[in-house]
């Protein structure tokens, strides 16, 4: 039986002239018409856009928490398996015997480039130490949160985040993408991953609709990274300044306010706006080195200053623990726990005080003394052995409640933002073995988040570990973290320097992910054109700035950041399983790649 050609001819429809000139009016005006409907509807009814999106993503997680779990875990079980196998990982991205487009050097540092971002900064010392006082090992009672005990299990979920897991997201998309790219000559478009399933049905709609759904979950992963890092840009020029105007004095720490994150933002959209029009997007490459110089430098200031030592310990066994639990962590889902199945595990004395206990019982960010000390009347009475077995039967909506408020949060960050990294990761690695990429893509990186999470991570938790930092990295705000780590490190002239140098890294890193977003945003709407017009990169780089501007307005008072969250989580579901189906269609392709090889076809038509 003869193996039938792969399907290549995709053709997205453009316009031939006018305004949407060489763009898919279909993915232009559908994807325009969501993010505006999107800003008015948070525009004029801020409290309903805000408490609809709170209670529709409280919704849609517990439904929905067990399958992005678990689809990261097939993820990452689905890449190293691809890579491991003869047929499959050897295969080469382009034509036979096509050399790399870049160095080893080059896609590595460029590699690295995308993984040292906002993100990063942000969380580098958030992440360790949120985990280190709360994690589901912590809440399940087998150690006291913020020990040196915790420890261990604070560094294997702060690998979780960023580690193989993490990048095996970004690897799924840019695999798809590169694949059929440089092997069938294909546009480098969302769609273009489906066609093995699909064929000829991703011409119509039904390709705009996973077109669209590419931009959408980019533009809302963006935001998410543009909200926190224009946070962190405030709380720097607060550290640096003491400007108070920028920032919230009302609580026990000060915080960034709204008016600070509105003038942040449009300081920062304003100079993406600017480069794209002044056509200086090609300064974005300098950018980009800049960021790696300043990085260093950074990076070098914990290991002279910080606790290098603790941090090299730190790394070594964090790596081995995150290892030895990746099936667990793969696919250990957690589900939500109700009200009665609350009350049905109390013991008997507490059952008629179920609706007193449950609130601090299910608290995954309080803790059992914490508990205690928040109860009133009767439930206060209760002796401490009935006390300690009602906070054991909270135990699985606390777990639910932390996984779905971090790692279900960051997989769908991650996700949101895959068609960005994946069609960078794409770009760069024509030629490129299929083994080559995912290891070099999802390793390599991996291990330079790890560092970067145990330096600078390490030494904020080693300060508080020893009593040295006095609780004030673990009170300030997660955005402020990083600042308030550096000053118990530095002082003086050259706490103020790295200060500012950390302030204008934040700020370039910042252009360059909302000019690099924008550009996939044009890119997916062009059918896969790498040159984009500059109208509509401003026009994105507006639209941008008013969905985060108007959802931060929209947000409550105490967090800001919460409905450009959810709305984010909510937008990323559907291109998860945009991403579940590409790795049906790759597999498929594989499969029936090395079918014609055997055959003796394969060198005369591209694979599929």
């Amino acid at each position: 039986m003869s193996i039938k050609a792969p399907f290549t001819d995709l053709q997205i429809k453009t316009q031939e002239g006018g305004f949407y000139h060489n763009n898919s009016l279909p993915i232009a005006l559908i994807s325009k018409g969501i993010m505006v409907g999107l800003v008015l509807w948070a525009l004029v009814f801020p409290a309903n856009a805000n408490g609809t999106l709170g209670s529709f993503n409280g919704l849609l997680l517990e439904k929905f928490n067990t399958f992005y779990i678990i689809i990261v875990g097939i993820f990452a079980i689905f890449l190293f398996v691809v890579a491991a196998l003869p047929q499959s990982g050897k295969k080469v991205m382009g034509t036979a015997g096509e050399a790399p487009e870049f160095s080893n050097f080059s896609w590595f540092s460029m590699m690295f480039g995308a993984g040292l971002g906002v993100g990063l900064m942000v969380f580098a010392t958030a992440e360790p130490l949120g985990l280190w006082g709360s994690n589901p090992v912590i809440l399940q009672g087998e150690v006291a949160p913020k020990t040196a005990a915790s420890m261990q299990s604070g560094f294997r979920y702060t690998f979780l985040h960023y580690g193989f897991h993490a990048w095996a997201i970004y690897v799924v998309t840019g695999l798809s993408l590169a694949y059929y790219a440089y092997t069938r000559d294909m546009p480098l478009t969302i769609r273009s991953a489906l066609t093995p399933l699909f064929g000829k049905l991703m011409n119509g709609f039904l390709g705009h609709v996973v077109d669209v759904l590419g931009v959408v979950a980019t533009i809302l992963g963006v935001s998410v990274t543009i909200g926190f890092g224009v946070s962190q840009l405030i709380d720097g020029l607060y550290s640096i300044s003491g400007v108070e105007w920028v920032m919230d004095m009302s609580g026990d720490t000060p915080a960034p306010s709204k008016v600070g994150l509105i003038a942040g933002l449009i300081v920062i959209m304003g100079m993406s706006i600017l480069s794209a029009v002044s056509g200086v997007g090609r300064g974005v490459k300098y950018l980009s080195n800049l960021n790696l110089v300043l990085s260093l430098i950074l990076l070098l200031t914990f290991v002279i200053f910080g606790s290098f030592f603790f941090a090299m310990t730190t790394y070594a066994t964090a790596i081995v623990d995150y290892i030895l639990h990746f099936l667990q962590l793969s696919f250990g889902a957690y589900g939500p726990q109700s009200a009665d199945a609350f009350a049905a595990a109390l013991p008997e004395a507490a059952k008629p005080l179920a609706a007193d206990l449950i609130g601090g019982a299910t608290n995954a960010w309080g803790s059992f003394d914490g508990f205690k000390s928040g109860l009133e009347g009767a439930a206060a009475n209760l002796d401490e052995a009935t006390l300690t077995a009602a906070y054991a039967a909270g135990t699985e909506q606390r777990l639910f409640s932390w996984q779905s408020g971090w790692t279900t949060f960051y997989w769908a960050w991650w996700i949101a933002f895959s068609p960005f990294v994946g069609l960078f990761l794409a770009r760069i690695s024509k030629g490129r073995t299929v083994r080559e990429f995912i290891l070099g893509c999802v390793i390599a990186p991996a291990l330079v988040c790890f560092a970067w999470m145990t330096i600078l991570g390490g030494t904020a938790v080693d300060l508080e570990l020893n009593g040295d930092a006095g609780g004030v990295i673990s009170a300030a705000s997660n955005t402020a973290k990083l600042f308030v780590t550096l000053g118990q490190m530095i002082d003086g002239s050259l706490l103020t320097g790295i200060s500012i140098m950390s302030v204008v890294l934040i700020m370039t890193f910042l252009v360059t992910s909302a000019d690099s977003g924008i550009l996939v945003m044009n890119t997916i709407m062009s059918g896969g054109a790498q040159e984009t017009g500059i109208k509509h990169r401003i026009i994105w780089g507006l639209i941008l700035t008013a969905v985060i501007g108007t959802l931060i307005v929209a947000a409550g008072e105490n967090n800001p950041m919460d409905a450009l969250k959810n709305a984010m989580i909510i937008g990323a579901l559907p291109f998860t399983m945009v991403m579940g189906l590409m790795v049906v269609a790759l597999t498929k392709a594989l499969y029936n790649d090395g079918k014609r090889e055997k055959s003796g076809v394969g060198e005369a038509q591209p694979a599929e």
